[in-house]
């Protein structure tokens, strides 16, 4: 491939890689990360809630991965209660999976920056070293779509099995017991999806340039030349 479409194609993956680390930053600050409802267990008992009297029995609750909002509806109307993850919620929730989570989340945004930078050198300058050729940006994109893919299966499974929001939703509750209604991922939280894609899809773009994958299987130059040299 021509130089100018290389570099255009170099410039294109820098900006998409800047964009999702931009993107992955903004993610990280907000609570739109998990939005639900949650019922009042305790308190549709007491009356026998059924059909539509359950409406006055179910708040609302949403959270990212530093603070979130509950609305809890018992009956006499919802009250908001506003929380943190830190250092609140340290001896409720799976902690380990959640600091996990944050972790994954600086290193894509690190990587992504990495990865943009060396395209964009790539583009306009003269690479020098393997880590500023396709082997680096290969690297580059690799670990920022595995960062991204597995803070999605951390996140999922601390949401789904470890059941997070009626810890949440349960937190210095003593007489009421709660219950997750329902429950649905949020912006963020396909913000990294697409961030994964986006780094998976730079791979095919360097590899649409015209640069073989890594590892990939060379012809073995010493045996053409040996058997050249037996022809003469």
């Amino acid at each position: 491939m021509p130089a100018p479409q290389k570099k255009i194609i170099f410039c294109i993956a820098g900006v998409l890689s800047f964009a999702c680390a931009l993107g992955t930053a903004a993610a990280i600050g907000t609570q739109l990360w998990v939005k639900g409802t949650i019922l009042c267990k305790t308190g549709a008992l007491l009356v026998n809630a059924t059909g539509q009297e359950l409406e006055k029995f179910i708040g609302k609750i949403q959270y990212g991965l530093f603070y979130g909002e509950r609305v809890r509806q018992c009956g006499l109307g919802g009250r908001p209660f506003q929380f943190s993850f830190f250092p609140d919620l340290l001896k409720v929730i799976p902690a380990s999976i959640h600091v996990s989570v944050i972790l994954f989340c600086t290193v894509l945004i690190v990587f992504a920056l990495v990865g943009a930078g060396f395209f964009m050198f790539n583009a306009f300058g003269s690479p020098y070293e393997t880590l500023h050729g396709p082997v680096g940006l290969y690297l580059w994109s690799f670990i920022a779509c595995s960062c991204g893919c597995l803070i999605m299966i951390l996140f999922s499974s601390e949401v789904k099995i470890h059941h997070l929001s009626e810890k949440i939703a349960n937190f210095k509750e003593g007489s009421f017991t709660f219950k997750t209604h329902s429950e649905h991922f949020a912006n963020s939280f396909w913000i990294i999806l697409v961030c994964s894609l986006v780094h998976f899809l730079n791979a095919l773009l360097i590899r649409f340039a015209g640069f073989e994958f890594p590892f990939s299987k060379a012809k073995d130059s010493g045996t053409m030349t040996g058997a050249a040299d037996l022809m003469y």
